[in-house]
């Protein structure tokens, strides 16, 4: 079979596993699950090994698995049941954290929410571990309803049409969530990265 001279099953472990449960606990930050998710993984590649494609790597393939069984993970969870009520009702508190009105378009940043500039030097360092230390810190402070969408967008670069209808939200919805979580990153980042 051509498949098992491109697939090696008897090496994913020593070759995937730690890169995929730290990708995985930056989405979920849960060691436990995270390590679940990527033994389920590997488990539902062994049982579908027929289904790869050449098309891809090895790498690949396994990591397209992983990402399905994060969505499945916040999927069953219903992290984003009643999306549009949670925005409504965390519009006021939210907004009134980063600016001085609760009416977004007349709104002002308030003077300790501001966004700094970033300099040059900090920007080159962020392909460091260190900053990834910090996103994944900084990952973490966004509301698990936020994260599910701006993990989809950022990390796995997912279209916007495709997340809306893989999470059954509208655009505006969506929108406004990609909005606060980078508003959460971005202050994060501000204090812990962009700032020292």
């Amino acid at each position: 079979m051509v498949v098992l001279n491109v697939l090696d099953p008897k090496n994913w472990i020593d070759k995937y596993s730690d890169y995929f449960v730290s990708l995985t606990m930056l989405k979920i930050s849960n060691k436990e699950i995270a390590q679940d998710i990527v033994q389920d993984t590997f488990l539902s590649a062994l049982t579908n090994i027929s289904s790869f494609r050449e098309e891809a790597s090895e790498k690949t393939w396994l990591l397209t698995i992983l990402n399905n069984k994060i969505i499945d993970y916040y999927r069953k969870k219903d992290v984003l049941k009643n999306a549009a009520k949670y925005l409504n009702e965390t519009a006021d508190s939210f907004y009134t954290n980063f600016f001085k009105k609760n009416n977004y378009s007349e709104a002002h940043w308030t003077t300790e929410k501001m966004p700094i500039n970033w300099m040059p030097e900090q920007e080159a360092k962020m392909n460091s571990v260190e900053f990834f230390s910090v996103f994944s810190v900084c990952l973490k402070k966004i509301p698990e309803k936020l994260k599910a969408i701006f993990i989809a967008k950022y990390i796995d670069e997912i279209d916007p049409k495709e997340i809306c209808k893989e999470n059954e939200i509208s655009s505006s919805n969506y929108w406004t969530m990609i909005h606060r979580s980078k508003l959460i990153m971005r202050e994060c980042l501000d204090k812990n990265w962009f700032n020292t």
